[in-house]
């Protein structure tokens, strides 16, 4: 669908200039305003092609009640960071939604509030989705983990097993038909590699054993202080889209 005033406006907010400069992006069905509209070379590495056959059979993970998932993960005391937090973050947005946005960890405003991406990082999310008509509302977003490190350390490992379940349960029940790895800590436990965030975005992955992609990118906060990377973050949600739109 094409860009409205807001979504360009969101794209300048991010960073991404508006010239007169067509997206190489073979395929991909957006419209014709776009590609004349945004000044971004995206670049989308096609030995990869898009194959969704048997999203249908995402349910992989076993499921319970959501509300009692939300009330097992509210008393969880798995590992040692129940207790510090002040809330457990379950997670916010639709339940069917095609697009599932998971990050690293609860910072100090998340643990206060009990809703992931809030604060600065939060309204650059917010941004980062309406640029490609989307919004937080029509997504669902959630965390490796459910509790806040202290000191927004990176999570340890018997911390991501403890919250791992409850990861698990979210993905079977949403089926999402793409997942947005924001940030290392979340694309590097995602895909159960150390490679370096740098290195994982601009490709197609799969989750685990089922048939669900996962697209890779930068963490709000890091475009924060690295504006200039959010053109990369840019060519990753279009990425995405074309998994979407495939």
């Amino acid at each position: 669908m094409p860009l409205n005033a807001r979504q360009k406006e969101m794209l300048k907010t991010m960073g991404v200039s508006l010239w007169n400069t067509r997206l190489d992006v073979p395929e991909l069905k957006i419209s014709s305003e776009i590609t004349e509209d945004i000044g971004v070379d995206i670049k989308i590495q096609s030995e990869h092609p898009v194959d969704v056959k048997g999203l249908e059979e995402q349910k992989q993970f076993p499921v319970i009640d959501w509300q009692l998932l939300q009330n097992q993960v509210q008393t969880c005391e798995a590992c040692v960071l129940h207790s510090t937090r002040k809330n457990t973050v379950f997670g916010v947005g639709d339940t069917n939604a095609s697009w599932m946005i998971i990050g690293e960890a609860p910072g100090v405003d998340e643990d206060v509030k009990g809703e992931p991406f809030v604060g600065e990082a939060g309204q650059m999310l917010n941004q980062m989705l309406i640029s490609i008509g989307l919004s937080r509302e029509t997504v669902f977003v959630a965390n490796i983990l459910k509790c806040r490190p202290p000191n927004n350390r990176d999570p340890h490992v018997e911390e991501v097993a403890a919250c791992q379940s409850f990861l698990d349960q979210q993905i079977g029940y949403i089926k999402p038909k793409v997942i947005l790895a924001v940030g290392r800590v979340s694309a590097q436990n995602l895909l159960q590699t150390k490679e370096t965030i740098g290195r994982l975005r601009g490709e197609k992955y799969f989750y685990r054993d089922t048939n669900i992609p996962v697209i890779a990118t930068y963490h709000p906060a890091y475009l924060l202080r690295s504006p200039l990377e959010k053109r990369k973050v840019w060519q990753d949600l279009v990425l995405a889209k074309r998994i979407i739109s495939a």
